[in-house]
């Protein structure tokens, strides 16, 4: 019966694979430590060569002779893949040399050509230019509304209907405000939403007496709310950065106003009835 032994090659990176097979002897080892002296012992080798039909799989092997620092040594059994391709470990790509002779292929010129706007120093030419011709951005129709830039047609609030909030559950006493709004799943802002205020429309009717919290309240959902007794609290919103110069100034004017409005006041005061 032949005993089958396999040379010390690595399978993983040859697409072959070598087998030795001995009928008449046990051993069991390296092909590499047989002694060509003593020929008797093998009786009859044969060499089969056997093809893999498995991937072919590249390791990274760098002998440790070559190069003995420790990044060459993690580096060794590494797997080839595309997000790891790269020189080896201090190998240097040597540096192109423009302006030094035309038998070098980047002399004279130095790849720049002899004339025009792209072969002068300078900034060259604006992106989007195609030679004077009208370009491909300007020969594009403008976008209308939103798609074309206009914040002005940007959602600023929240929007909440009393219909929904009559449905949602709510008890008499209770505060509707956004974080409540939130836990009764009646909104889910994402994105730009998350940081709009809450606004309260006057789509439907409400019968309980609640307590809202909202930066606005439309014209009509305000006179619903007060005529069956609900609680409106205004919340204020982000003030507008002013310079402080200009910020100073607002607040002189102020000052002086109001002084000017509470004379006014007094004198009317004072004046006799008739």
């Amino acid at each position: 019966m032949a005993v089958p032994l396999s040379i010390s090659t690595n399978p993983l990176i040859s697409r072959q694979c070598h087998r030795l097979y001995f009928p008449s002897t046990s051993f069991k080892g390296n092909v590499s430590v047989l002694r060509a002296t003593s020929p008797s012992q093998i009786l009859s080798m044969k060499l089969h060569h056997k093809r893999r039909t498995g991937p072919l799989v590249v390791f990274n092997q760098t002998s440790s002779s070559s190069s003995s620092s420790p990044e060459a040594a993690s580096v060794g059994s590494e797997r080839f893949r595309l997000n790891n391709l790269g020189p080896q470990p201090g190998s240097r790509k040597r540096a192109k040399r423009k302006g030094r002779g035309i038998s070098a292929g980047q002399g004279a010129s130095c790849g720049f050509g002899m004339r025009g706007q792209k072969s002068r120093s300078g900034p060259g030419i604006m992106r989007g230019f195609e030679g004077g011709q009208t370009a491909l951005y300007r020969r594009l129709p403008k976008l209308r509304g939103i798609a074309g830039g206009m914040r002005s047609g940007l959602p600023k609030y929240v929007p909440v209907n009393l219909k929904d909030i009559e449905t949602a559950g709510f008890e008499d006493g209770d505060e509707v405000s956004l974080e409540t709004l939130k836990q009764k799943g009646l909104i889910n802002p994402s994105g730009r939403e998350r940081k709009l205020p809450l606004k309260i429309l006057g789509t439907g009717e409400l019968s309980a007496k609640l307590t809202f919290k909202a930066r606005a309240f439309s014209t009509s959902a305000k006179e619903k709310l007060e005529a069956s007794g609900c609680t409106l609290t205004v919340l204020p919103g982000r003030k507008k950065w002013v310079k402080p110069s200009v910020a100073k100034n607002q607040a002189r004017a102020d000052e002086y106003f109001a002084k000017k409005r509470a004379a006014a006041a007094e004198a009317a005061a004072s004046e006799p009835t008739a």
